[in-house]
C-alpha cells in the first residue's frame, strides 16, 4: 500500500454570509488575490453536519501566492445562518483563530492601525519568540498574524497566506496523539501553562491556558507542498473555566472557521490509519469530485473534540479553462514539488470578486 503524505494544509475553510463581500476584504488587506474554483451548488454529503437536509450553498477557494494555506469561503444559501450565542473564548472547542503568515509584522501593524482594522493588540512576542498581532474581519473571524518569512512568490502583499491555526481542545494529551499521530505534526515546539501576556486583549485570556505549539519534522512532500509552506498548530486547553463549543447548536457552514484542510496524497491508506487510530471517515465523497473546475477525493473526520478536519486528494487544478490548460495531478510524484514554474502558473488566476448581483441577484451591501 502507499504511503499516506500530509502536503499541508490546503485551506481553512470560512462560512459567511457574503463570498464576495469577504473575498474583497480578504482579498485588499491579506493579499488572497487568485482564485482557483468557485462553484453554486449543493452540499449534499455533510448531513450530519447540516441538519439531515442537503443545504444550497456558493464557495470560492483563494490563495495568496506569497505561500501559506488558503480560504475556502462558504456561503450558505437559502436558509438562515446561525451566528455564535456568545462570543468565542480562548480554549473553546473548535478553531478559535486563523494564523497568518508576515514576513514584517511591524509595517502590518501600522498598515492594519491607519486603515482603522480591527486590531486587538500590540505586537508583541509570543511563547515561543515570534512576533503577533490579532486583527478581526468585518465579522468577527479572528486572526493571527505571525512573523513567519517563508515565501513562495515575492510580491507586494503585507502578508502571505494561512500559517496554522489556534484549536481549542478539552484533553491535551489526546489531542496531541492524534494529530501527532494521523496529521504528522509530530514536533513540540512549546508547552506551557499560566496567564499570558501576549494574549491579553483576546476573549479568554484572564483564564489560566495551557497552550501547545506543534509543528511538523518532515519536509515539504507533495506536488503543490511548496506553494502551501510550512505550517504550525497551537493547542490551548483552559484549566480554569469550562469551555463551550464553538459550533455547538449550529450547522457547518454558519459562519465562523467551519473547518481545517489539509492536501494529501493516497487517501486509501490515510482511510485506514484514521479507522485505525479511532477517527473513521464521517465523510467521504469518492473519488472524482468537482468543485468548479477542479476535481478530486475529499473525505472528512473529526478530532478528539468534534472539530472537522477535511483531507483533499487533488486530481486536477484549473489554470486557463478556455484553453483547456489545466495542472493534472494524477500522475505526478506523491513526495516531490512540481516545478515551481508549474505552479507558479496559478498566478494567472489572479482575479476579482464578483459582486453578489453576478451570482445572486442581491448586490453587495456596502
Amino acid at each position: 500500500m502507499k504511503e499516506k503524505i500530509i502536503c499541508g494544509i490546503q485551506q481553512v475553510g470560512i462560512g459567511v454570509r457574503n463570498v464576495a463581500e469577504a473575498w474583497s476584504w480578504y482579498r485588499e488587506h491579506f493579499g488572497f488575490t487568485v482564485k482557483v474554483f468557485e462553484d453554486e451548488g449543493v452540499a449534499e454529503l455533510m448531513l450530519p453536519y447540516t441538519g439531515g437536509k442537503p443545504q444550497p450553498r456558493y464557495a470560492n477557494l483563494v490563495l495568496n501566492m506569497r505561500g501559506g494555506s488558503g480560504f475556502e469561503i462558504w456561503e450558505p444559501r437559502q436558509r438562515e445562518l446561525n451566528y455564535p450565542e456568545t462570543e468565542p473564548r480562548l480554549g473553546d472547542t473548535g478553531i478559535f483563530a486563523c494564523k497568518i503568515k508576515c514576513s514584517d509584522i511591524t509595517s502590518a501593524y501600522r498598515t492594519f492601525m491607519r486603515k482603522g482594522l480591527n486590531v486587538l493588540n500590540e505586537p508583541i512576542t509570543s511563547p515561543w519568540g515570534k512576533e503577533h498581532f490579532f486583527v478581526r474581519d468585518p465579522w468577527g473571524n479572528l486572526f493571527d498574524i505571525e512573523e513567519d518569512h517563508y515565501v513562495f512568490v515575492r510580491a507586494s502583499h503585507l502578508t502571505g497566506g494561512g500559517n496554522g491555526v489556534t484549536l481549542g481542545v478539552t484533553e491535551m494529551d489526546h489531542s496531541l496523539e492524534f494529530y501527532r499521530n494521523l496529521l504528522d505534526y509530530d514536533t513540540v515546539v512549546s508547552d506551557t501553562s499560566g496567564v499570558f501576556e501576549d494574549l491579553n486583549g483576546i476573549p479568554g485570556s484572564e483564564n489560566t491556558l495551557r497552550r501547545v505549539l506543534l509543528k511538523r519534522s518532515k519536509p515539504l512532500q507533495g506536488p503543490m507542498s511548496e506553494l502551501m509552506g510550512t505550517s504550525h498548530l497551537e493547542l490551548i486547553q483552559t484549566l480554569s473555566s469550562i469551555p463551550s463549543g464553538i459550533y455547538e447548536g449550529r450547522m457547518w457552514g454558519d459562519p465562523g472557521f467551519i473547518h481545517l484542510c489539509f492536501d494529501i496524497r493516497n487517501m486509501d491508506t490515510l482511510q485506514k490509519e484514521a479507522e485505525t487510530l479511532g477517527h473513521p471517515f464521517v465523510c467521504d465523497s469518492g473519488s472524482g469530485f468537482d468543485m468548479g473546475d477542479a476535481n478530486g477525493h475529499f473525505s472528512y473526520v473529526e478530532d478528539p473534540d468534534g472539530t472537522l478536519i477535511e483531507f483533499v486528494e487533488t486530481f486536477r487544478i484549473p489554470v486557463i479553462k478556455r484553453l483547456g490548460l489545466y495542472i493534472d495531478l494524477r500522475n505526478k510524484d506523491d513526495k516531490n514539488p512540481l516545478s515551481r514554474f508549474i505552479t507558479k502558473s496559478l498566478r494567472l488566476l489572479s482575479a476579482k470578486p464578483k459582486r453578489k448581483s453576478d451570482t445572486t441577484g442581491d448586490p453587495v451591501q456596502s
